[in-house]
């Protein structure tokens, strides 16, 4: 592989302190090594400890440096990634990141005044509105729907407006919050404990940067790439799918926590062995069941790696319905330690995916060609899942109620049923196996990095703010 152009560049590379940022930008300060540049990643001591292992050939590209952590009020003692404290509760870590201006600062300084080269690219992730920023990473879609600030002072939205695609979406489309999920991003638009609202936090990013990277392809969001560039009057710049690692070795961490060991590896995949092709459906989202009478392998965290087997009584009465294991036995494994998802993902008894719909749990689905049972949550979930759907590549878990985003187990099943048992499988499969085709192009995935490199060289590409004043 090329450098994309030019010489080797110095890149400091500072994500989001949660995993399912760290772990992609980890992958693109991989990639960037490998083309021949210096990479220095940065993040916090824990954090840095809890990274996967940097292969050899790359450790003298690839450095680590560690900041240290703010005390915050509130904030646990520890608790350096979003990973640390309870869902809802990362407003404090949003705190604390902005009490890192000064040690980056310090660092950048430092780093100067012993001689070192100044950077050629900082690469940052949307929560530091302090420093000079170059990249965003969320899926491209969510981008382009909570728009640029000209847009939303344009087309002012109440809490409802957010359940339809924005005005500036071109038709058809089917890009919007439920009224459950609209409450989030309403949320987003307010400021929060840390004193600036997650929204204005990405304004201030993405005014300030000379292009942005999204963790995505026009294969995967056809034309959202373009739309971003014209919304934000910079362009938008596609690195690819950034699998970790790439689909050939099918080996990698779960998107939201760090490794696991050997054992854990061993034993989900081992039981994946015994089953027939195609019959497993794979169960990543936290507490909710399938309940649909196929096989399935069900990652189901708790705060105590493990098996089911292994837990307490009560262990296992908290994480599971009343019944479940009978209702059960003999055709499926509910798994509570590390579960190797890349790996899963890659077996053959592996048929489907029920997921809250993350962005990197959704690009690693369609990577492997599997259609999707969505029940998505929060933040940017609910538009991906209704972008999957839009491209028929699976099924929404229905809600009973619009407003409150319940469900009971047999939306679940029903939602199964249609994805593993009914006719329907055969087009949902169809679907998603076109898509595998389309992002399992490596050559074109490697196209798109090296173009990102170039740019890199280059220095970013037009910036156009009067284009809309």
């Amino acid at each position: 592989m090329g450098d994309g152009g030019g010489g080797g560049l110095d890149v400091v590379v500072f994500p989001w302190l949660a995993f399912g940022h760290m772990i992609p930008y980890l992958e693109l300060s991989k990639r960037l090594a490998a083309r021949g540049h210096d990479v220095t990643f940065v993040s916090t001591p824990r954090n840095v400890s809890r990274l996967p292992p940097v292969p050899a050939g790359l450790s003298a590209r690839l450095r680590f440096v560690s900041l240290p952590m703010p005390p915050v009020d509130g904030l646990p003692e520890g608790a350096e990634s979003t990973a640390d404290v309870p869902p809802g509760n990362d407003e404090l870590i949003k705190k604390a990141c902005d009490g890192l201006a000064a040690p980056f600062a310090a660092f950048m300084a430092d780093l100067v005044a012993a001689g070192g080269r100044k950077p050629d690219w900082i690469i940052i992730d949307f929560a530091y509105h302090w420093l000079p920023p170059i990249a965003a990473e969320h899926n491209a879609a969510a981008i382009a729907f909570l728009g640029p600030r000209w847009a939303n002072a344009a087309h002012p939205r109440a809490p409802l407006d957010f359940t339809a695609p924005p005005r500036w979406f071109p038709p058809p489309s089917a890009m919007a919050y439920r009224r459950n999920e609209a409450r989030w991003v309403v949320g987003a638009f307010r400021p929060n404990a840390s004193g600036v609202s997650d929204i204005e936090r990405m304004w201030r990013t993405i005014e300030s940067c000379r292009f942005t990277i999204y963790r995505s392809c026009d294969e995967v969001e056809p034309g959202v790439l373009a739309l971003l560039t014209d919304l934000f009057r910079r362009p938008a710049v596609p690195a690819g799918i950034l699998l970790t690692p790439p689909p050939d070795l099918a080996a990698a961490a779960d998107d939201d926590v760090d490794g696991g060991s050997s054992a854990d590896r061993a034993e989900t995949l081992r039981w994946l062995d015994e089953q027939p092709t195609k019959s497993v459906i794979y169960v990543a989202l936290g507490s909710e069941a399938p309940l649909a009478g196929v096989r399935f392998l069900w990652a189901l965290r708790k705060p105590a790696a493990g098996t089911l087997s292994h837990a307490s009584a009560a262990d296992a009465d908290e994480l599971l319905p009343d019944g479940f294991e009978e209702r059960t036995r003999g055709r499926g494994v509910v798994w509570t330690g590390w579960v190797p998802q890349v790996e899963v993902l890659a077996h053959a008894a592996v048929g489907a995916f029920l997921t809250h719909c993350g962005w990197g749990s959704t690009i690693e689905s369609l990577v492997f060609g599997h259609p999707l049972v969505m029940l998505p949550f929060v933040v940017d979930q609910g538009l991906v899942a209704r972008a999957m759907a839009e491209r028929g590549v699976g099924v929404e878990v229905a809600r009973e109620d619009d407003d409150e985003g319940s469900f009971g187990r047999h939306d679940v099943a029903a939602a199964v049923r249609r994805v593993m048992v009914e006719d329907e499988r055969k087009v949902f499969g169809e679907n998603a196996r076109k898509m595998k085709e389309a992002v399992g192009d490596q050559r074109r995935q490697e196209q798109y990095f090296d173009e990102l490199v170039e740019r890199l060289h280059t220095g970013g590409g037009e910036i156009n703010d009067e284009k809309y004043c």
